[in-house]
């Protein structure tokens, strides 16, 4: 866990201009209060659902026989509710309450597809009905939780309402007119901020579901092109430059757009833009193997849920190289590939899972990985997330073991800040050559600057063979006559599945994969070590690893040259 520090003085202003527009939008959002209250006044409940939407994710029928059985397990941790009502139990976490309140459940039932699972399911909505008829400040009615029910309940309404009483049928639509409400009363001052886009998409689904929701759709979809200008980038990426993000807005915007053709409505222009500019940026994070990078809270790769995302994609796309909207580089040549981290972290409203990782990197060998960054543990380790989140967790160089980045729970910030980025690299200069002897990108970051006096800048060369990856690290003083010493440590996180001997003195290492490459480290002749990492990503849990690193003093040695080389062959495809 990094050190607790005092927040820069230059960087207190631009907190006291967060927490100011934070107060801004709570302002801004009272005032609104009496057309909100209007709206929900004119507006006629619903006599019926018109459509509803697909859920395109996958269902699981032992889910559900597990939850008939009375064992309920969410985000990591299995409870066993002994014939009581899951809803009045006190949750082992966080992530356990929010995945039962928000439903997402029910398609484990549908999937079973049986008499007792759907008489299951509508006894647990009526549950839940039962103890939150409306709107109150628990976590039931947190503008996520809210939009994600909003989209389980919509999806999966043939099933909860087929057969049903119509006092059944009016507490249910009651209930998802009020989330409809509450979720436009709050859109704009959700926190974090990707419960923003939640609520907007779980808003225009309702909408196009419910009838009379032509009255409700022009407000709604003018808060989804917002959000989705808002988030996704001119290259497809997002603001909270979490690869995982991108596959959860397709299983979110692949069924809205359905349901706009469902209803013969035009899907709005941003919402289309937004689905084919994702498509490059998905493919731009994707090794050989499938699995997506791990930069700034990915975690596991699930590869059916990939499959599933990529069968809606109409023409194969291509990978995007170039991301400098979202602050990514794709290198890649033979089959020897390079994804690299160079952008700042993200905004401190989209920054609750993001990592300081800036100038990271991750390289594979068709499907084997070899340099990887430690990744997003999943939720039964929830405890080594903040671990996780450090430059040291990352394939990069560290100075004086500190961050790059500096979170707030090491300041002392208000909880909403905890876990939000306060401080870290702003100025993130990249420059790219594609040339027909390789690729190379040059980047730097100013993260330590303020710190510690010193611009960290590294290079990337990938040789048009792929056969060799070159690299190189300098230190580069704020000021021309600065003397401040400061210790580094360049590491590189190598993934469990590669054996790594040290050879030649300890002044190289060999390293083997599973598909049978063998490549050779070194850093001209410096020496280096091998120590004990963690994988967190692994789908099993954590899995230990091992990690190169390089050790040194900013005054003895101020740039560093290194390379992994390819010996004796191409790997086995």
């Amino acid at each position: 866990m990094t050190r607790s520090r005092a927040l820069p003085l230059a960087e207190r202003p631009r907190l006291a201009r967060l927490v100011a527009a934070r107060a801004w939008e709570r302002m801004r959002a009272a005032a609104h209060w009496p057309y909100f209250i209007f709206t929900e006044w004119r507006f006629r409940l619903p006599e019926k659902l018109l459509i509803a939407p697909t859920d395109i994710r996958t269902g699981d029928p032992t889910v559900a026989e597990d939850i008939y059985g009375g064992y309920y397990a969410f985000g990591g941790k299995i409870v066993n509710a002994h014939g009581a009502s899951p809803f009045g139990l006190p949750p082992p976490s966080l992530e356990w309450a929010k995945a039962l309140c928000g439903f997402g459940w029910l398609r484990h039932m549908r999937a079973a597809d049986s008499a007792l699972a759907r008489a299951n399911a509508r006894s647990l909505v009526k549950e839940f009905l039962a103890r939150q008829p409306g709107p109150t400040r628990s976590l039931a009615w947190d503008v996520e939780v809210t939009a994600r029910r909003t989209m389980a309940w919509l999806s999966q309404s043939p099933m909860l309402l087929e057969g049903a009483d119509y006092e059944f049928y009016r507490r249910f639509i009651r209930a998802l007119t009020k989330g409809y409400f509450l979720l436009q009363r709050r859109v704009d001052t959700a926190w974090p901020g990707e419960a923003r886009m939640s609520a907007a998409i779980a808003m225009t689904t309702f909408a196009l579901s419910a009838q009379r929701g032509g009255f409700l759709l022009k407000k709604a979809v003018k808060a989804l092109n917002d959000q989705l200008t808002r988030q996704i980038l001119a290259d497809g990426g997002v603001i909270g430059r979490n690869p995982q993000t991108l596959l959860d807005l397709l299983f979110d915007l692949l069924p809205l757009r359905q349901a706009f053709a469902a209803r013969g409505k035009a899907p709005p222009a941003d919402l289309l833009r937004a689905i084919d500019r994702i498509w490059p940026a998905l493919h731009m994070f994707r090794h050989g193997d499938g699995s997506l990078a791990l930069f700034n809270g990915m975690g596991v790769t699930a590869p059916d849920r990939i499959a599933i995302a990529l069968s809606y994609e109409e023409t194969r796309g291509k990978p995007i190289f170039n991301a400098r909207y979202s602050g990514y580089q794709r290198l890649e040549a033979g089959d020897a590939l390079v994804l690299i981290d160079a952008g700042p972290p993200p905004p401190p409203l989209h920054s609750g899972v993001a990592h300081a990782g800036c100038l990271s990197f991750e390289f594979s060998l068709g499907p084997d990985r070899i340099v990887i960054n430690c990744g997003n543990p999943g939720p039964r380790r929830a405890d080594l997330r903040l671990s996780a989140r450090t430059t040291a967790a990352h394939s990069t160089l560290s100075l004086d073991d500190e961050a790059s980045c500096l979170f707030g729970y090491q300041t002392g910030a208000p909880a909403w800040l905890a876990d939000k980025i306060l401080a870290g690299p702003q100025n993130v200069p990249v420059a790219r050559e594609d040339v027909v002897q390789g690729a190379q990108v040059v980047a730097s970051h100013d993260g330590y600057a303020l710190r510690r006096g010193l611009y960290h800048e590294r290079r990337w060369r990938l040789d048009a063979s792929g056969e060799r990856l070159r690299g190189r690290d300098r230190l580069i003083p704020v000021k021309a006559d600065s003397t401040a010493n400061v210790n580094y440590a360049i590491r590189f996180h190598i993934h469990p599945s590669v054996a790594l001997t040290l050879i030649s003195e300890g002044t190289a290492i060999l390293l083997e994969t599973p598909g049978g490459a063998s490549l050779a480290f070194d850093a001209g002749g410096l020496p280096l070590v091998i120590e004990e990492s963690i994988f967190f990503a692994a789908p099993d849990g954590p899995r230990p690893c091992e990690q190169i690193v390089i050790y040194g003093a900013s005054a003895d040695i101020d740039e560093i040259d290194w390379c992994f080389a390819r010996q004796g062959g191409a790997a086995t495809p």
